[in-house]
């Protein structure tokens, strides 16, 4: 991944991350040094926090963590869990299906971004979409979270 632009962000900016992940994830990203990065290649942003990929822009407006970022800030909400037999697939950055989840936040609505950690360390494989809300992800068959970054990808490889 070329990097286009890079550089550190204005207070307001900060506090708009800050308050946009806070709301989504009921985490506080606390760090010195906030930096935004913008690639040549990548449909994706991504704001440095204390030089760690920490948060990325879904969708050009929507800061949200990075699969490292939640891994460090630990979110408290818009989690969904899935058990051992689905780790494999997550971390390869399969959409998440029903039989896999044992257990899903249920205030995360349709369209929400989410996390998906597993259930045995609470460890974060994978950000994704919700397709149905959250007390509706646990059962028998079907898609209920498409993945957008994963364990291994090119945005958890990333380094400066």
């Amino acid at each position: 991944m070329e990097v286009k632009s890079r550089h550190h962000l204005r207070s307001d900016e900060i506090t708009a991350i800050r308050e946009a992940v806070a709301d989504h994830l009921g985490v506080d990203i606390d760090g010195d040094t906030f930096e935004f990065v913008e690639f040549v290649d990548a449909g994706y942003e991504l704001v440095l926090v204390d030089g760690d990929p920490a948060v990325f822009y879904v969708d050009d407006d929507e800061p949200f963590l990075t699969v490292r970022g939640a891994n460090d800030f630990d979110p408290e909400t818009g989690v969904v869990t899935v058990d051992a037999g689905a780790i494999s697939f997550v971390s390869d950055g399969a959409d998440v299906m029903r039989p896999g989840i044992v257990e899903a936040d249920p205030e995360i609505r349709e369209s929400d971004l989410v996390v998906v950690a597993e259930e045995t360390h609470g460890k974060v494989l994978a950000v994704g979409r919700a397709l149905v809300d959250g007390d509706e992800m646990v059962g028998d068959s079907g898609k209920v979270v498409e993945s957008i970054h994963h364990v291994g990808d090119d945005l958890y490889e990333f380094s400066v």
